[in-house]
């Protein structure tokens, strides 16, 4: 992880401001972890991966590993959740049968759930809360699910509130207004994301996996193939734009 981002570093001065590289870290060991964002915050890095899976048996939300939130923070660079060869949420024998130990056919199906349910732990269990100023992105692992889950979110924590008197944490807020606050996600040109902007705001960013095979070979075109506003870059500025660029700590559009 140490070389990639070495030359993730190397990677974003040669771009001179135009290539955003990620880098890769774990939250496994604190001290490197606070290094290593050091490093790549000096060096313009503002996206890094990290896997949305227990650490070392421990939720995200845990106070063993609030230190990270807290140094994603000062360094201001964003967490990502994108697909990885990372520990599954389910149990190990759902995937028995995956013909590619690797690449599993579950993991394919359900790909989105390990994000959905690092984000409902951050949420739930009031880390967005303490830390709004966390930046959160979803990258490559769909989109179509977020606003079946904002809904579900939100009739959880307002269903166990009602049932017991409280939820686990306070929030002031209603769940899905965090995720709206300080997550962003990835939505491919066939998952119709105006569809996906009408039903729960502008949270979306455009997507292709280029140049991976199993991306799309032209992603603008497919956008622009949409016969709605987002197939104009000018009327979804978000979209385009805006989004990513909040992610990369930019602000809207700058």
């Amino acid at each position: 992880m140490g070389a990639w981002n070495r030359w993730a570093v190397e990677v974003a001065a040669d771009g001179r401001g135009r290539l955003h590289p990620v880098a890769h870290l774990t939250l496994r060991d604190l001290d490197w972890l606070d290094e290593q964002l050091a490093a790549l915050a000096a060096g313009g890095i503002r996206l890094a991966m990290i896997a949305p899976a227990l650490v070392d048996g421990r939720p995200l939300s845990h106070p063993d590993v609030d230190r990270a939130w807290a140094a994603f923070i000062e360094h201001d660079v964003a967490p990502v959740f994108h697909v990885a060869n990372q520990q599954r949420p389910f149990d190990e024998a759902w995937y028995a049968s995956d013909p590619e130990p690797t690449n599993p056919v579950l993991s394919s199906v359900f790909l989105w759930v390990p994000a959905a349910l690092a984000i409902s732990d951050l949420v739930v269990n009031g880390v967005l809360e303490r830390r709004p100023e966390l930046r959160l992105g979803v990258i490559e692992l769909s989109a179509v699910w977020l606003p079946m889950f904002l809904m579900y979110l939100d009739g959880g924590v307002r269903f166990v509130t009602r049932l017991h008197g409280k939820a686990v944490a306070d929030m002031p807020l209603a769940p899905s207004e965090y995720v709206r606050r300080q997550v962003r996600v990835a939505a491919f040109a066939y998952e119709r994301p105006e569809r996906l902007i009408q039903r729960v705001g502008d949270l979306f960013m455009c997507c292709s996996d280029f140049p991976h095979s199993e991306g799309t070979a032209q992603p603008l075109d497919d956008y622009r193939a949409l016969d709605d506003t987002t197939s104009d870059p000018a009327m979804a500025p978000a979209l385009y734009r805006d989004n990513a660029a909040w992610l990369l700590g930019r602000g809207n559009g700058a």
